[in-house]
Parts: C-alpha cells; structure tokens; sequence
C-alpha cells in the first residue's frame, strides 16, 4: 500500500472535519436558548456583569466571527469553557473519553469475533439448521433497542441474579487484579449490550458478503485444484467478502455512538454520552460542541482507517 493512497485518504478527511465543524457550530449557534440563560434570570447577578460576560465570550457577536474565533482557539488547543462545570471543556472530555471509547472499542472487538465466525459458518452450510438459528438470532439483535435489554440484562443478572453492578462506577477501590475484575464485572453489561446489537447486523451482512463470493469462478478453480474447503474459506472467501464488511463496521459508528448515549444513561457509566445529556439539559453550548465535533471526529477518523484496511486487503483498491 503507497503512501500516495494513505495521502489521498488525508485529504479527503480532514475537509470533512472542518466542514462538519462548520455545520454543527451554525447549527448550535442558532439553536434557541442562552448559555448565559441562567445568570439572566438569576437578580443576584448584576446587569452589567451579565452584559460583560457576554462580550467576553462574544456571544453577540455575527456567527462567523464566532466560528472563526472558535476554529482559532480550538487549533492552540483551547476548547472553550463549560458555562456550568466552570471547567474548560477539553478537560471535562478528556475525563469521559476514555470511558466512551473503552466501552464502544470492547463491544466493536465482540461483535466482530461473533459476527464474522458465524457469518461465515452460516453461509458455508446455507439453510443448514445453524443457519437458520444464526439468522434468528441475529433478528433479534438488531430488532430490539439497547434501552430494552439493557433494562432486561439488569433485570436478570443484577436484580434476580446479583452476578453484576448495574451501576457503572470510578471509584473502585480495589487494586490490582482485584481492580481489574471489577472493571470487567461492571463492564460486562454495557459492552454486551452495544456488542450484540452491533453483531446482529453484522452477521446477516457477512453472510450475504460470503455468499456472494463463494460462487465466484476463482473459488470453484480453488476447489478443483483440491484445496480443502476451510483453507478456501479462510484464504479465497473470507479476505475479499469482508472488504465490504469493513464499510458497514465504519459507516454504523455514527449509530454505536447513538446507543452509546442510551447504553451509558442506563448504566450510569460516565462517557462522553452523560456529558452530552447534561450539557443539552443545561443549554451548555460549548460542551455540546466539543462533544460533537470529537464523536464526528472519531467517526471520520474510523472511515479513514477503512479506507486505509481497503487498500491493505485488496492491493488493487490503492490504486485507483
């Protein structure tokens, strides 16, 4: 793969960026509401202090200037400050990302190592029984919202059972690999959640993906030569099936992060989806721009690392 091809993808990228940038800003900044909305209906403010906050943070000023102010401040890396939190807001999403992005990062790998083996068992032995029990399953996964098993594993494991926290927590007082069991313990529910969601979708696509290229004439050629039919699979089938695989992973991680939001306020696990919800309720501006732009940064950043698997699985892709 050239570096011409990872370049290309660059450039591509990072447009998306500062358009995405512009348009959520716009759209943020002629939303109705005050950020200051509090301190106006607050009488122990005094006017003239309201008034000079608002001309230190420009808020009455035309909405470029704003942009182009924000774009500034956010390059020297300075993201604004949280009107309610009295924080600045890369401080407050640097305490929640990691969360976030652990929790989508583990249900992405599960839904991965389930979809793809039985996907591709399923399409091996098309209306085969465990065929028809994959393809239920994976109905029921990404039928049901992760608000309603969310609430049902709780329901089951917590309430009934008492195997697992429903509460996600950060003060964990253990240490070592007690700390460490307790991580995974509170993590089991959220991440499975997300995670078969995700797998559902996933495992109807790569059987559709690997149908579709196990009747190609260069698999049959493969099969003639007396290549065993795992070895087929693994190194004909399943390489090329999963090029389109690797589209739908990126292009639905607009809606993991949507679940997430959901996932996090049922679990009470404090990511970026928490701080958005508060942040809307308060009408606190700044961190629901920080919040957005960084989600649509991480999905433009994951299309771009499609692109660059792309040009890894099939040469060819790189260049076009």
């Amino acid at each position: 793969m050239s570096r011409d091809y990872i370049f290309r993808r660059l450039l591509i990228a990072l447009p998306s960026i500062l358009g995405i940038s512009v348009v959520l800003f716009t759209v943020l900044a002629l939303a109705p509401g005050d950020p200051l909305g509090e301190l106006v209906t607050n009488p122990n403010v005094p006017a003239e202090v309201r008034l000079a906050l608002r001309a230190k943070f420009g808020l009455d000023d035309p909405v470029y200037v704003r942009y182009l102010r924000w774009l500034v401040s956010m390059l020297q890396g300075d993201w604004g400050f949280s009107f309610v939190s009295r924080v600045d807001v890369d401080r407050l999403i640097l305490q929640r990302l990691p969360t976030t992005v652990a929790v989508i990062g583990a249900s992405q790998i599960l839904a991965i190592c389930v979809a793809i083996p039985v996907g591709v068992l399923a399409a091996a032995k098309p209306y085969s029984l465990f065929d028809q029990v994959a393809n239920t399953f994976a109905f029921i996964g990404f039928s049901l919202p992760t608000f309603f098993t969310g609430l049902l594993l709780i329901l089951v494991f917590s309430v009934q059972l008492d195997w697992l926290p429903f509460v996600y927590t950060t003060e964990i007082r253990a240490t070592g690999w007690g700390y460490v069991w307790a991580q995974v313990r509170q993590s089991i529910m959220p991440v499975t959640v997300l995670g078969l969601f995700q797998a559902g979708t996933l495992v109807r696509y790569v059987r559709s993906s690997v149908l579709e290229v196990i009747k190609l004439d260069y698999v049959t050629t493969a099969r003639s030569k007396g290549i065993g039919e795992r070895k087929v699979l693994r190194i004909h089938v399943v390489r090329n099936a999963l090029i389109p695989v690797i589209t739908l992973i990126a292009l639905q991680l607009p809606i993991v992060f949507s679940g997430a939001i959901v996932t996090e306020q049922i679990f009470r696990v404090p990511g970026i989806g928490s701080l958005l919800i508060s942040a809307m309720l308060a009408n606190d501006t700044p961190v629901i721009m920080g919040v957005t732009f960084v989600s649509s940064c991480l999905v433009v950043f994951f299309n771009f690392l499609a692109d660059v698997i792309y040009g890894w699985l099939d040469p060819r892709i790189a260049f076009r």
